[in-house]
């Protein structure tokens, strides 16, 4: 079984309860859309909290968000192949898995496109204040181009798509920071992302980023709520 939820920022204390519940196995996985929060401080920090995640029984399969470094920026991470497209992934916890962006990968007979990253709205709060702001946060050209071309070898048609943020059209306006100026914020990555709405045939889209659990058109926002991947 795929298994989906959003941020956990570090927290995955719903893991426990998901585990007493569902009863998973090395055979189940478990979507993050972005901001894990495991590749956060390149230091001893991130470690315990791999260490906890990787204790559980299934796979954790990570979107990348914007509060975390990628995993080549990342120390002793490798490539390898799974379930059709590419992942990285750290020896020590061989069932934690970053996927790269762009890749196709095959979820229970679901074809799913994964598009990760975003603009930190809070990313001169950030600045002043000393808190870790990763300049990589946003897919950059190279990604996009990649992305678009994985589309056009498919016919743009995919069954789902695995984003951290979401097209422009459907931001959650509800969950905005009211303190920052909507004017001030880079949204490219949306922009693009409404481009890729309109031009590709999907089934289903999932994504997190604004902390926030809804359902508007074939798209989903998941924050702390876990969902069976594909379900309507």
């Amino acid at each position: 079984m795929t298994y989906i939820t959003g941020d956990t920022h570090g927290d995955f204390s719903r893991y426990i309860d998901f585990t007493k519940r569902m009863r998973p196995t090395k055979e189940d996985v478990m979507i993050v859309l972005g901001d894990a929060g495991l590749n956060y401080y390149g230091d001893i920090r991130d470690e315990g909290r791999k260490r906890f995640v990787g204790d559980f029984p299934f796979t954790t399969f990570c979107i990348h968000g914007n509060h975390e470094m990628r995993p080549y920026e990342a120390v002793g991470y490798k490539t390898k192949a799974y379930r059709g497209g590419v992942v990285w992934y750290h020896e020590e916890q061989p069932n934690i898995l970053f996927a790269k962006d762009g890749e196709v990968f095959d979820f229970d007979g679901f074809s799913c496109m994964v598009i990760g990253g975003a603009y930190s709205v809070d990313k001169y709060i950030r600045l002043a204040r000393g808190w870790n702001w990763f300049a990589s946060e946003q897919p950059s050209n190279e990604i996009k181009t990649y992305v678009e071309r994985q589309f056009d070898a498919r016919g743009r048609k995919v069954d789902i798509i695995l984003s951290h943020t979401c097209p422009l059209k459907y931001e959650p306006v509800e969950m905005f920071i009211t303190n920052i100026d909507q004017g001030s914020i880079d949204k490219s990555t949306e922009e693009w992302l409404n481009g890729i709405e309109e031009s590709v045939d999907y089934r289903k889209w999932y994504c997190g980023h604004f902390h926030t659990a809804k359902k508007t058109h074939r798209m989903q926002f998941m924050f702390t709520d876990i969902d069976v991947l594909g379900v309507k």
